[in-house]
Parts: structure tokens; sequence; C-alpha cells
């Protein structure tokens, strides 16, 4: 099969990309679901003042708390269990498709409007923000169901009585409290992320094969995945604190925008709390990071494949 130079081959179309990131989504959900299951990292978020536990003691918390049957359902059919997948995986599809197909959309307008002919380590960033941005909107509705459950004051009997519950008290648009600080976590998170994959691409030998590039991608986006959790995680504590509060009427919540609501964690628990939940969300989203390059990457070279020059 004959090839088109790199430099002339077509850009695959938006499905295939978004097409691609649900691919990715789903691979990573199911390879790092164990580390996610158990809800130690928004735990640690929703507790005020100076942390009494860590990880290791949230994690022995829950299960002194809740039991141990209860988190890892032991006794119950495989079928209990497969379904309790459904929640995340209907979050990470479309999350991930989004977050892939919007950053492919928005790199192609920015070299358009900037006349370049290709990517540059800032236009990455941008790309990546702009990306994170537009994913923020699809998600908050399941950000918020998963945190309502999540938290250990929770009576709820599953996400189809949250949205209820919320719809009931606070309308359609009550799905969306918390959109100001998901918008700011995934901004952040993707700028880091995908900023961090072109540098680290630039700066790693040039791949001869293709195991050496499938290795490379995978260890950019390992990297990626690290700035950006790192980046992203004070964000995700004052995330967790919005939808995790029980709003009461004509009481101004005490965490209700952003950048204040840093302000006053920062000043009330000290820094530190401003990274609560780091290791438990690290551990899953640097790796998660590479997993998904990785079959994002492996899923488009099919399509490219599949579809000929002058795609390939």
């Amino acid at each position: 099969m004959s090839t088109t130079p790199l430099k002339e081959r077509k850009p695959l179309p938006f499905i295939a990309n978004f097409t691609a990131g649900a691919i990715a989504g789903i691979s990573e959900i199911l390879t790092f679901y164990p580390l996610g299951k158990y809800c130690v990292k928004t735990r640690m978020q929703l507790e005020t003042g100076k942390s009494k536990h860590g990880l290791v003691g949230t994690f022995r918390s829950i299960i002194r708390e809740e039991g141990y049957i209860q988190r890892f359902r032991v006794t119950r059919p495989i079928v209990t269990d497969t379904l309790r997948l459904v929640p995340p995986l209907l979050l990470e599809a479309p999350k991930r498709a989004t977050k892939f197909a919007a950053n492919d959309f928005w790199g192609k307008t920015y070299l358009k409007l900037t006349g370049q002919s290709k990517m540059d380590q800032k236009l990455a960033i941008l790309t990546g923000s702009s990306a994170g941005a537009t994913e923020s909107f699809v998600v908050v509705p399941f950000e918020l169901v998963k945190i309502k459950l999540q938290d250990k004051s929770s009576t709820f009997a599953g996400p189809m009585d949250v949205v209820r519950s919320i719809i009931k008290k606070d309308g359609l648009l009550g799905l969306y409290s918390g959109m100001e600080a998901t918008f700011w976590r995934h901004l952040w998170w993707n700028a880091g992320y995908f900023g961090c994959i072109f540098k680290v691409r630039s700066v790693l030998p040039k791949p001869e094969t293709n195991q050496a590039r499938l290795l490379n991608d995978l260890l950019a986006g390992t990297v990626g995945g690290f700035v950006g959790t790192a980046v992203n995680t004070p964000f995700d504590v004052v995330k967790s604190r919005i939808q995790g509060a029980t709003k009461v009427p004509g009481v101004t919540p005490k965490y209700n925008w952003t950048y204040p609501a840093l302000v006053t964690i920062f000043r009330e628990e000290g820094p530190a709390a401003l990274y609560k939940g780091f290791v438990p969300k690290v551990l899953r989203l640097a790796p998660g990071g590479g997993v998904l390059l990785l079959v994002v990457e492996l899923t488009l070279n099919v399509f490219r494949k599949a579809l000929g020059p002058p795609y390939i």
C-alpha cells in the first residue's frame, strides 16, 4: 500500500478522534477501575480541617465504618460488580471522547487562526486548555452524581436517586452545580496533559520502529497524566467541596467560587489541604494518561490503515 508523506497526510475526521477517545476511555476505566472504585480520593477531599487519616487511614476508615463486604462485594454475584462498572463507563467514554476530539478540533482551529504549519509548545498548552474547557460541559452532571454517592453521609440508593433528588430540589440546572470549579479543574489538567505530551515527545529520541513509537506514547502520556494531576488537584479539592455541600436556602455556601475557595482552604487548613487525595488520584491518572494516549494512537492508526491514502 502506498503512503502519503507525513506533511501531506490528511487529518482524520472528527468522528475518528471522537471514537478513538471513547475506546481509550473504556480501556482506561477497565484497567484502573480498582484504584478509583473505593472513593478514597473523594473522601479525603471532602474532609475539612487537618487530615486525620491519610491514604491508608482513609481506606481503613471506609472498611471499618462501611464494612469489608460492602466495599469489596466479595460475596455478591459477579453480575452485581459488573453493573457497578456502568456509571463510570457512562462517564469515561463520552468524557475521553470529547477530550481527544476537542483537542484535535482546537488544534486545527488554532493552527488555521495563527497561520502556523505545525504545533508548538504554547499552542499545545492552549489547545489542551480549550479541550479541557469543552470537556467540562459534558462531565459536570456525572461528576456531581459521583460526589453525592461517594460522600460517607450519603443516603442515596443509587445514581438515579441522586438525579431525581437534585432535579426535584433545584431543577435541571441543579445538575450543573459546581460547573465553574469543574471548568477550571479540566482546563488545567488538560493543559498540563497535552502540553507535557508535546514536550516529552520532542525530547525523546525519534522512534524508528512501531514498538518504540508506542513506548514513547506511553511515556509521554504517563508524564502528562502526572503533571496534569499535580496542576489540577487543588481545583479538584474545591470541586469536591462545592459539589459535596448540602445547599441551605438563604445561606451562602462556604465554598462557592473556585479561586476564593482556594484561598479559604489555604488560609484555614494550610497548603497541604489543597493536595488532599493527590496520591490515590495520581496513582490512577499518571499511568492512566499513558494508557489513554497509547490506545488513542493505536486506534487512530487502525483507522488510517482502514481508510488508506491520503490518511496514511
